[in-house]
């Protein structure tokens, strides 16, 4: 099944997020390799793809894992969390419908 993994940032994030970005794409890609990720990216502070200094407010993925609670290990250990980057993180089953 599909889940969203909705993460929300920490004010002034950026500088947390550059010391362990690496290893969360590394994980990232795993998930891509295989075959299990739909999508993935974080939200811009401003609206701009590249925010620059204003930084990201907070990320979505959203991936095949075979239950709820598997989603949920694998996002407890993102990086990002661990570094203090993400305030909180949430974990949804997502019903994709389109495209």
């Amino acid at each position: 099944m599909l889940y969203a993994i909705i993460s929300q940032d920490v004010e002034n994030s950026l500088a947390k997020r550059i010391l362990v970005r690496t290893e969360h794409i590394e994980r990232l890609n795993m998930l891509k390799n295989e075959g299990r990720l739909v999508l993935a990216g974080p939200h811009p502070a401003i609206d701009n793809n590249e925010p620059g200094e204003s930084g990201f407010t907070g990320s979505l993925v959203v991936a095949e894992f075979s239950c709820f609670e598997d989603a949920q290990i694998w996002a407890d250990a993102d990086p990002y969390l661990a570094s203090g980057a993400y305030e909180s993180v949430i974990v949804k089953p997502f019903k994709k419908v389109l495209p």
